[in-house]
């Protein structure tokens, strides 16, 4: 239990990908919503801390070089948690060198999954299941019960900034939808020829901006190119995150798999259309927007869902679970003529 006798302080632990550091804000929300005078830290992994720029309710971001120095990153980090005698540490990761980051805090309270392999270490542990109608937001915020906090369902939040929003006004001079067609997943993207004729198939009016990173560069590039369509920029590898959520926020309708960018969508609350390939929203990880839509194959698949997080390749070699989603189903909504 957090008492109300001094500002309690936090301490979040997400340091997986990009979409998981998007949801985690969800809790921030939750938090500040629950303990207003609350100091708020959070802990991701090198090259996702620009998600967080700008944010109000943060304190710290700190910093894990998971990629570089690992381990010696690590120790670095366990000295300052431990200097700061956390209240509470809240460790959204079920991996072990974060549990064991939680277990060695020296905070008063710790809180994380019984997937995690140093959960019994932890003061409370929280069962990690996927439930249908249990979203990944949900998941998270179960943490707050063992801190006697309550919580209501919250969307994540990202913050752009003003200069985010100048830098994607000149974009935005037209109507435009934007698509992301690639993910770190190879059983997670819809077929590029699919993008393509979806391309095709859009009112012609409507400006198409391909997102991604700057390894999608040639893909977007590629795709664009085999529309055969006036109108449609490559902007992979040329916005931050941040312009690419001020970017989305304003479009007509946003095109994802089931990644980064459906995330990105629900904590603008922007309008999405989510394709689901080898993966189901049943996972907890489908879109929160209010104009939102899931799409998936009208095939009864046995081998669907292949896996959590997607695969390199079809287990099966045949990727029906992606090839038989039809392109009218991602253009059912009517999108202005």
């Amino acid at each position: 239990m957090i008492t109300d006798s001094n500002p309690p302080r936090f301490l979040i632990i997400q340091t997986a990908f990009i979409g998981d550091v998007i949801l985690a804000t969800a809790l921030l929300e939750q938090l500040r919503r629950a303990r207003p005078q609350a100091v708020l830290d959070v802990l991701v992994r090198k090259g996702n801390e620009s998600l967080l720029a700008n944010h109000p309710f943060l304190n710290e971001v700190l910093i894990w070089d998971k990629k570089g120095a690992k381990y010696g990153s690590l120790w670095a980090l366990l000295k300052i948690i431990r200097a700061r005698r956390y209240d509470a540490v809240l460790n959204l990761q079920r991996f072990g060198a974060t549990g064991l980051l939680t277990a060695l805090s020296n905070a008063s309270v710790t809180v994380g999954f019984d997937k995690n392999p140093f959960s019994r270490f932890f003061t409370h542990r929280i069962t990690h299941k996927f439930m249908p109608g249990v979203h990944e937001v949900n998941r998270n915020a179960w943490m707050l019960k063992p801190l006697g906090l309550s919580y209501v369902r919250t969307r994540p939040r990202l913050y752009p900034s003003q200069a985010d929003y100048d830098t994607v006004q000149p974009l935005q001079r037209q109507s435009y939808v934007c698509i992301a067609p690639t993910s770190v997943w190879f059983t997670k993207q819809y077929p590029a020829e699919r993008w393509v004729e979806l391309i095709q198939s859009l009112p012609r009016h409507l400006t198409v901006y391909l997102l991604g990173a700057p390894t999608d560069a040639a893909v977007c590039e590629k795709i664009g190119q085999d529309s055969g369509r006036n109108g449609v920029k490559n902007l992979a590898g040329t916005l931050t995150l941040l312009q690419s959520a001020a970017l989305v926020e304003g479009a007509i309708m946003n095109y994802v798999n089931d990644s980064a960018p459906l995330h990105l969508c629900s904590a603008m609350n922007a309008p999405t259309t989510a394709v689901f390939c080898s993966t189901v929203p049943e996972f907890g990880f489908g879109p929160l927007a209010n104009d939102a839509v899931v799409v998936q194959t009208p095939e009864l698949l046995d081998c669907k869902p292949c896996g959590i997080h997607g695969r390199p390749a079809c287990p099966l070699g045949h990727f029906r679970c992606a090839w038989t989603i039809p392109v009218e189903d991602l253009t059912e909504r009517a999108i202005p003529l």
